[in-house]
């Protein structure tokens, strides 16, 4: 812990202080009391800014990892802070806490979880009073926690979201000494175009804050080799391209933990439930079946394909795509081709939900089950580990970031077919390791494509399964050391 003033001595400098304040007063002379009050003022302000630099032991073991966002949706934080506890740091891990972390993380005795909440702002007025107070009521709250917590050596945040964290992380680490890291994720204004446009009167504001306070970052880090070079060249930031990387929870799933996942899941939602008459001593779901006797799983050959994708239900991902390729899907199969059914599971929690869902709700599909379930951190890469073919429908507003849930996908090998934008292929090599469409049709001919000799291993999915198994690459913490852990070190 740091060391702080003892309770007498704070006491004994006011008493000193007041005492001088006094004599002077009494003596008289506008003049000097206004220099004494000065002075006196001045000493204040620099036994406050000195106490707030304070630095002991531990401060260079200690760094704060701050998302203004929902820390269990957001897995790159929560690699950085495990990355950085495996390495002996001690980590304040601030964030909204909406969903429940990874259980990594809430075992992990040196990260120490720090909640804050979503303020609103006024409701009542227009709504650009609305936006202006919450973000005055957001800095306050974040002034609070990042003042009240010990030194650190560095704040590490994510952006976006960073209006007002850029700017409040900025001047914590100025009035505290400590280093200021952003990671790049994308790009905040691009992302409020999306629903305003790129003329609206907040969305130059938003531009101009993130150009303004970005290159005041110590280090910078992002996600892609694009992003990287766009930061240098518009914004003169020199930043270190961390890519996305699998970590080791995300990895082909056994049978028998399929069979279990699909045991469990099947209690809540209908599509995983087998049809036929139970039996003794065997448990069924719609793609597996254990003898309980000789505790064995198999999965059954006239099962369906499980379709994956996941997703946090915002204005960046059109999911009406994946809907009209599925009523596509299902119109080969009325026409007579050989396919097989699927079961599509979106999962995720936003915005759009209910939205979407709405509309898979009037869908009158007979050979295509859709669910939209929320999975605990736990269940999801075990999911993964058990689909037969991923989507992606993320579409960078920036058309310079890669999504995590396609880097996840690879890490349990599973293939992908993924919607285009600019980078894409710095991680979808079409062909090899999975195939980018650009409309509905095109996806809906890519699955038909995919899942004729399903579930057999010999068609393109089963050779895109192979690539994968044979190209795997760096694993996350391999990544962090190499690139991250050089710059959180440095003396």
């Amino acid at each position: 812990m740091a060391t702080r003033c003892t309770c007498p001595a704070s006491l004994a400098v006011f008493a000193l202080i007041a005492a001088l304040l006094i004599a002077f007063y009494t003596a008289g002379s506008s003049v000097t009391c206004s220099v004494v009050s000065l002075t006196v003022v001045t000493v204040l302000v620099s036994l406050w800014l000195w106490s707030l630099r304070r630095r002991n032991g531990g401060t260079d073991r200690r760094v704060c990892v701050l998302v203004l966002g929902d820390i269990g949706r957001s897995p790159r934080m929560q690699y950085h802070a495990l990355s950085l506890s495996k390495h002996g740091y001690n980590v304040t891990f601030v964030g909204f806490l909406d969903t429940k972390p990874h259980q990594d993380v809430l075992r992990e005795e040196k990260i120490r979880i720090v909640p804050i909440i979503e303020v609103k702002g006024v409701r009542v007025g227009p709504k650009i009073l609305t936006y202006v107070t919450k973000v005055i009521l957001q800095c306050l709250q974040l002034l609070h926690v990042l003042l009240k917590m010990e030194t650190q050596s560095h704040i590490l945040m994510q952006n976006p979201p960073g209006l007002p964290s850029i700017a409040v992380a900025w001047l914590v680490c100025v009035l505290r000494g400590s280093r200021f890291v952003i990671d790049w994720h994308n790009y905040g204004y691009t992302i409020m175009a999306l629903s305003h446009g790129q003329t609206h009167p907040l969305v130059r504001l938003a531009k101009w804050y993130e150009h303004f306070f970005g290159p005041l970052a110590t280090h910078n880090l992002c996600v892609t080799n694009a992003m990287k070079v766009d930061l240098q060249n518009n914004w003169g930031i020199k930043a270190t391209t961390l890519y996305d990387r699998p970590a080791s929870i995300f990895r082909e799933t056994p049978l028998k933990l399929q069979h279990e996942l699909f045991m469990r899941l099947a209690k809540a939602y209908p599509q995983f439930q087998s049809k036929e008459s139970e039996e003794v001593e065997v448990e069924k779901t719609v793609f597996s079946v254990c003898d309980l006797a000789g505790d064995t799983v198999t999965l059954r050959t006239e099962r369906p394909a499980l379709l994956l994708s996941s997703t946090s239900w915002t204005e960046d991902e059109d999911f009406s795509v994946l809907l009209t390729a599925l009523e596509e899907y299902e119109g080969f199969i009325e026409g007579g081709a050989s396919l097989p059914s699927l079961v599509c599971v979106i999962t995720g929690k936003g915005p759009q939900k209910e939205h979407y869902r709405k509309l898979i709700d009037s869908l009158h599909l007979e050979h295509v089950k859709i669910c939209t379930p929320w999975l605990e951190a736990e269940d999801y890469p075990v999911l993964l580990g058990s689909a037969d073919l991923g989507v992606c429908l993320h579409k960078s507003s920036s058309g310079l970031d890669l999504p995590m849930k396609v880097v996840d996908m690879f890490g349990c090998c599973l293939p992908v077919c993924a919607i285009h934008f600019n980078c894409l292929h710095e991680l979808v090599k079409h062909g090899e390791n999975g195939l980018i469409f650009r409309d509905s049709r095109e996806l809906a001919e890519q699955l038909k494509s995919l899942l004729s000799e399903f579930p057999g291993s010999g068609g393109r999915l089963g050779v895109f399964r192979r690539n994968l198994r044979a190209s795997r690459g760096q694993r996350w913490d391999d990544n962090w050391d190499h690139n991250v852990l050089p710059l959180i070190s440095a003396p």
